[in-house]
């Protein structure tokens, strides 16, 4: 199983793109995020006439999720079932079982500015999705992968200069420890599963040339449960998806899976 998560900054923008790169690479399941749409405008019936299902969780111009799978689509769910009763006031995460995976497509608050209310809020909904996942999976048994663009890069190696992201979001000790702690659930980064080497980024500014330069950081992740883990393949940034007219800042990474059919 093909497992893909993309951030495509504007999915009305780049939608010819993605249907370009489905038809190349032939995902199982995409998961998409920062779509920048209303659910009413999320273009179903393009991503059907590739031969896939989908779902979206949108708020209009800000955020948005999907999860798009010809493997199936079933227990779809919007936001966080972690015991609390506010609902996440954001479109930020969409559930669904894939062919017998359960999937989340994430996409972590950024967080703007460190001790900015926003920044608060980003922790919070990191400790939120590892209360849900501990509620709701058993990360010992279920395949389940959790992917999206976390907005944290995970160490030093992740960033193309870590002075230069002194005292920055994104590699803060309370971000990276939320990543920990959703290791110390039973979920691996399989990116670091199969490299080791820095250097290697999912996202680049669009400005001054950081892409050529390989200025970049890591922070398109793909966590997978033991199962999943063991189930894996190989895992690639699609650097190539960054280049031409019209690209997303990020870059989709890709995950295969060999699950066995029980």
């Amino acid at each position: 199983m093909r497992i893909v998560t993309w951030n495509v900054n504007s999915l009305k923008a780049r939608i010819d793109r993605v249907e370009a790169w489905i038809q190349a690479v032939g995902p199982d399941v995409l998961c998409l995020q920062e779509t920048k749409m209303a659910d009413p405008a999320f273009p179903h019936e393009r991503f059907e006439a590739l031969g896939y299902e989908s779902a979206h969780h949108g708020q209009g111009q800000w955020n948005g999720v999907a999860v798009i799978s010809r493997v199936g689509l079933d227990e779809v769910r919007p936001g966080f079932d972690d015991g609390r009763t506010d609902p996440d006031p954001d479109a930020r995460i969409l559930w669904a079982t894939c062919g017998g995976v359960r999937v989340a497509s994430c996409y972590v608050p950024n967080g703007r500015e460190v001790d900015h209310d926003h920044y608060r809020y980003k922790l919070d909904w990191l400790s939120r999705l590892c209360d849900d996942l501990a509620a709701n999976t058993d990360s010992s048994a279920d395949p389940v992968v959790v992917v999206g663009d976390f907005n944290v890069a995970p160490d030093d190696r992740d960033v193309w200069k870590p002075e230069a992201f002194e005292g920055m979001t994104h590699v803060t000790e309370p971000e990276r420890s939320a990543l920990q702690r959703l290791e110390s659930l039973g979920f691996t980064d399989v990116f670091r599963e199969r490299f080791d080497e820095a250097g290697l980024h999912s996202w680049w500014d669009y400005r001054g040339g950081a892409f050529y330069k390989r200025m970049g950081m890591r922070i398109d992740l793909v966590y997978a449960s033991l199962p999943a883990v063991g189930a894996l393949d190989f895992v690639v940034v699609d650097r190539n998806e960054r280049k031409g007219e019209k690209p997303s800042d990020h870059a989709p990474v890709v995950a295969d899976f060999s699950f066995t059919q029980s």
